[in-house]
């Protein structure tokens, strides 16, 4: 896997964990810590992906 492929499949994911944080930040029985870890797992994607970046 190249580079380039490698980073839009890193941002595909981001975008996937946005979409699941969204979501269960609207339902109201959705625990807040999952919500956190999601929006951790969220944040390091994000880092990864700035990292390679700016190789």
């Amino acid at each position: 896997m190249n580079l380039g492929s490698h980073l839009q499949e890193l941002r595909r994911k981001h975008q996937a964990l946005s979409q699941q944080v969204e979501e269960a930040q609207r339902t109201p029985a959705m625990d807040g810590l999952q919500v956190a870890e999601l929006k951790k797992q969220k944040l390091k994607l994000k880092e990864q992906i700035e990292r390679l970046s700016q190789v």
